[in-house]
């Protein structure tokens, strides 16, 4: 059984992928090993999964680990002369400050679960009849396809230029800015955001504009509210248990390890991944 000492649950994911990180280096989790599972790190931490889920994001940014999702994370072997900070800093908008690159993904979700739900009832009672239209034609151009995080972007920039406070709308644009430059919160993204999602995110955009076109802001605050829970637990999915979450091409990669593990006598049991990543 692994150990590892508790870390303070005030102190960011950083810390707990140090932690990791110098049991990587101390052997202590070999090369190839699958680590234990995100409950198990958490417990053994005392931290919540979340930011578990963030530290081996930023581990995986770092080459430490592999995640495969419908299998778990394995260690690999980091480039030589790796850096935590150096390679989850490395993707970051030159004109977001430094300092912000140490929020972590869910900590935005949760800012943006307290501003864009009353952002959005406030549309649904301030909104000019342009406005409403503007919101009407970015939904239905996400409907249309193509580019869908920009498409995102602007429906939820149009709700918020329509609030009626631009003090609140310059928030929603700078939480947002904040998630595009955050290599963690942009790998996570790539991880669990696929076609699916898109095809639920979708739905829940059409519930947001309809309670806004209609002037009700009580359920406009709610499907907002709604909307932002659900992008939290598609962000939340098991790395090992969802293989719901797996695209065709991660499915096709993770049956080909599986075939190539057994043909080496690889013992089901050993949860040890039989080759590296690539």
């Amino acid at each position: 059984m692994f150990n590892l000492e508790a870390v303070s649950a005030q102190r960011l994911y950083r810390l707990i992928a140090d932690k990791i990180t110098q049991k990587i280096r101390d052997g202590e989790f070999p090369v190839g090993s699958r680590l234990p599972g995100e409950r198990d790190l958490a417990e053994v931490l005392g931290v919540s999964r979340s930011s578990v889920r963030e530290a081996l994001i930023a581990l995986e940014l770092s080459g430490y680990v592999e995640v495969r999702l419908g299998s778990g994370v394995y260690v690999t072997m980091p480039r030589e002369g790796a850096s935590l900070s150096a390679n989850v800093g490395a993707e970051i908008a030159p004109a977001v400050p430094r300092p912000a690159m140490d929020i972590g993904p869910f900590e935005l979700l949760e800012a943006r679960l307290l501003i864009e739900p009353e952002v959005a009832a406030r549309a649904a009672q301030n909104a000019s009849n342009q406005q409403l239209a503007v919101i009407r034609e970015t939904q239905e151009a996400m409907s249309a396809g193509g580019a869908p995080n920009q498409r995102d972007r602007a429906f939820h920039a149009a709700i918020a230029a329509a609030c009626g406070n631009s003090a609140l709308e310059a928030v929603v644009l700078s939480l947002r800015e904040l998630s595009e430059a955050s290599p963690v919160y942009q790998r996570l993204d790539k991880h669990f955001v696929g076609r699916k999602a898109w095809k639920a995110a979708l739905v829940e955009h059409d519930r947001i504009t309809n309670a806004i076109l209609e002037r009700d802001p009580i359920r406009a605050r709610h499907e907002m509210y709604a909307h932002l829970l659900a992008i939290m637990a598609r962000l939340r999915e098991d790395f090992a248990d969802n293989p719901s979450a797996i695209s065709a091409p991660a499915k096709r990669k993770a049956n080909s390890r599986k075939t190539h593990a057994n043909a080496g006598g690889m013992s089901s049991a050993t949860g040890v991944g039989g080759t590296h990543a690539p």
